[in-house]
């Protein structure tokens, strides 16, 4: 591709990227590959993928692992700000954005000629103002200390003002300026069912990658088990997966405010795929009551009840449900420091044997960010598990294959 010419994606294929939780980018392409995208590409932080706009909508519709879906519809060089300001009035706006819509810039530099992220960032705003007419909404500043009921109130209104505009991206990375609209909106980890969360929940997204990364995808019947279930994540994308069911099925994106968008399509592609009912069930279990009100509150918005059991129990009393072997995936308490964990030991230890004593001829998947704790479980993980971050703390995931 010749990146000194514009590039736009109004009427032909374009360059989509899948934004990944960075340490599980192949992970991610391998689905991203399998719900039939062209030409998966992982790269640092992501996957790259072609396609047209009905592929941008479906990505936010069908894939499991993606936190968000990012359009590039762009891509030109720009050695100062006032070729950056000629060349983002060529990009047509006006095909992809609506002027009565508000729309939020957001800019970085590296390793550019241009290098103020901010003084960036307002050129292509002008541009677009200026030869669109969409009203440009800042990002809303982080709060310094205590401030005053009317000041509060009034960086809550330009906070929602934000969720609501479409954000258009822009890198530019050894002068090549590359422009993204985040088609997503909010994270793509809020499926919409989700109401009630522990402490500490999973995100949806990792949730689904961690499951892939087990083997797991839905295609054989594979009970899967959580003994430390929280708010039900797990168990419910597991159920999800083997009924096929489209995870964004229940929410709105930001794409459905673009100019380019066409409702009858979107209902086609929504409507397509016919869910079919699992051979197997899926189980959690808590020791925390409220966790299991709140996994089966959850489990009913999500569609998945019929086919998801949640008990009341510590996991010293965990046993196998009827069936075939399957996956044990759990996201136990870790400390919030490296060090800090030393006194879960004997909660990992008791876990590991209740699963090594109970669990023969199933697979086991254990998150946590301490090698210590995992380690006290004395089960026999295998090399090269990926560190990625879960709430701001590193985690691994640690796998076993088939228990003796």
């Amino acid at each position: 591709m010749n990146t000194d010419q514009d590039k736009t994606g109004a009427a032909q294929p374009f360059e989509i990227f899948l934004v990944a939780a960075p340490g599980l980018e192949s992970v991610l392409c391998a689905e991203a590959r399998d719900r039939g995208f062209a030409d998966p590409t992982a790269v640092k932080g992501g996957v790259t993928v072609t396609g047209g706009w009905p592929e941008v909508w479906r990505a936010n519709l069908e894939l499991r692992g993606a936190t968000r879906v990012l359009a590039r519809i762009a891509s030109f060089r720009a050695l100062h700000l006032a070729q950056l300001d000629k060349r983002a009035r060529r990009v047509p706006w006006a095909e992809i954005l609506r002027a009565d819509v508000p729309v939020r810039v957001e800019a970085s530099c590296k390793a550019s000629r241009i290098y103020h992220a901010g003084a960036a960032a307002q050129r292509i705003e002008r541009a677009i103002a200026e030869e669109l007419g969409a009203p440009i909404v800042k990002a809303a500043p982080k709060p310094t200390g205590k401030k005053p009921a009317k000041d509060m109130e009034a960086e809550a209104e330009d906070t929602r003002a934000v969720q609501i505009a479409i954000q258009i991206k822009a890198r530019i990375d050894d002068d090549l300026c590359t422009i993204s609209v985040d088609s997503s909106g909010e994270s793509l980890h809020k499926r919409g069912h989700k109401e009630a969360v522990n402490k500490a929940p999973m995100r949806e997204t990792l949730a689904a990658l961690f499951l892939r990364q087990c083997g797991y995808d839905g295609r054989e019947p594979v009970p899967v088990v959580d003994p430390m279930c929280g708010s039900g994540t797990f168990v419910i994308e597991a159920a999800e997966i083997a009924a096929g069911l489209k995870p964004g099925r229940s929410r709105h994106f930001a794409f459905e405010q673009l100019a380019n968008f066409d409702p009858a399509l979107w209902q086609s592609l929504r409507a397509g795929g016919t869910p079919t009912a699992p051979t197997v069930r899926f189980h959690g279990s808590d020791r925390d009551a409220g966790a299991i009100a709140m996994s089966r509150a959850n489990a009913e918005r999500a569609g998945v009840s019929a086919w998801t059991d949640f008990a009341h129990h510590a996991i010293s009393d965990l046993t196998p449900p009827e069936g075939p072997p399957g996956l044990v995936i759990v996201n136990p308490p870790y400390g919030a420091r490296i060090g800090e964990g030393k006194s879960l030991i004997p909660l990992y230890h008791a876990m590991g044997q209740t699963l090594k004593t109970r669990f023969a001829g199933w697979r086991v998947g254990i998150i946590t960010n301490e090698a210590a704790l995992a380690k006290a479980t004395e089960l026999p993980f295998q090399e090269g598990g990926v560190s990625v971050s879960n709430g701001g703390i590193r985690v691994t995931l640690y796998r076993t294959g088939v228990l003796g």
